[in-house]
């Protein structure tokens, strides 16, 4: 699969196939998250994320990637690597983490993950650092149950394909 998406990306514009971008992971420390490229290379920086379907940055392979979030596999590499596991904390950007507040900081205290409470929830239209409470109750109440359930939530989303 991630071979197939990575074809499509490079038939669809010039340019590597994956985007890597440093984002803050366990204890405040940097690692570089991977994700497949969804927007004109020239296009991909640290810039506000598309809110539209119809943003020009965005490819017609990039629209089905992140539509169905399947732009993230890529960061599988940086579960094997020891730097996001599978369920918790979105990372952030390293100027959004400079702002945190101290309950934000707390964020920091578990491995970041590809998908997590807060991005199972209504709430996901929000920026993550504006709903810390998600990734706090996590934190507080992580357990094997609480993965499964969110990894259950995370597929019937993926299947669901937002618009």
């Amino acid at each position: 699969l991630c071979l197939l998406f990575a074809i499509w990306v490079k038939c669809e514009s010039s340019g590597s196939v994956l985007f890597a971008q440093t984002r803050i992971g366990y204890h405040g420390k940097p690692f570089r998250m991977l994700k497949f490229r969804t927007m004109f290379e020239d296009q991909c920086d640290d810039q506000a994320s598309p809110i539209s379907r119809d943003d020009p940055r965005v490819t017609k392979a990039g629209k089905l990637l992140r539509s169905t979030s399947l732009d993230e596999l890529p960061q599988l590499w940086n579960v094997l690597l020891g730097e996001m596991s599978l369920v918790g904390p979105r990372p952030e950007m390293p100027f959004i983490v400079e702002a945190y507040s101290a309950v934000n900081r707390l964020r920091l205290d578990a491995k970041p993950g590809i998908t997590g409470l807060w991005q199972v929830s209504e709430a996901r239209h929000a920026p993550i650092h504006e709903n810390v409470d998600y990734d706090l109750y996590y934190i507080e109440n992580q357990s094997f149950f609480l993965d499964a359930v969110i990894c259950v939530l995370t597929g019937l989303a993926v299947l669901r394909i937002r618009r």
